[in-house]
């Protein structure tokens, strides 16, 4: 299974669209046995739900995100985690030990990126 978490430098970001990369943690039996950090491609409505997708990805971790990648993502069947902070592979280990939960932290204004995950 792929886990993608928005970072900025080796920790969670707190605007997802926002982020520097993404950082991807292949997993196996609960274990991390790769990583890659995927530079960020840009922010566009609709965009990194899909490219993440054909990355692969059935997980994303983020400090918040916009309704509308949300949807995007629960429509490909990938699961969302909102809310997370601290270093991102921490938050990818917290996952897989079943210890993380979405917050449910959703930017409506993409003027107010700097407020999301509060």
């Amino acid at each position: 299974m792929k886990i993608a978490v928005a970072s900025n430098g080796e920790f969670v970001t707190e605007h997802f669209g926002h982020c520097e990369a993404f950082h991807i943690f292949d997993s196996e039996n609960n274990e991390i046995i790769k990583s890659e950090k995927v530079a960020n491609p840009g922010h566009r409505p609709g965009f990194l739900p899909n490219f993440l997708n054909d990355l692969g990805v059935k997980v994303i971790i983020s400090g918040g995100m916009g309704g509308g990648a949300i949807d995007i993502f629960n429509e490909k069947g990938i699961e969302v985690i909102v809310g997370t902070q601290g270093l991102a592979l921490d938050a990818a280990k917290n996952y897989l030990a079943g210890n993380l939960k979405s917050t449910g932290s959703v930017c409506h204004e993409h003027q107010h990126h700097d407020e999301c995950g509060h």
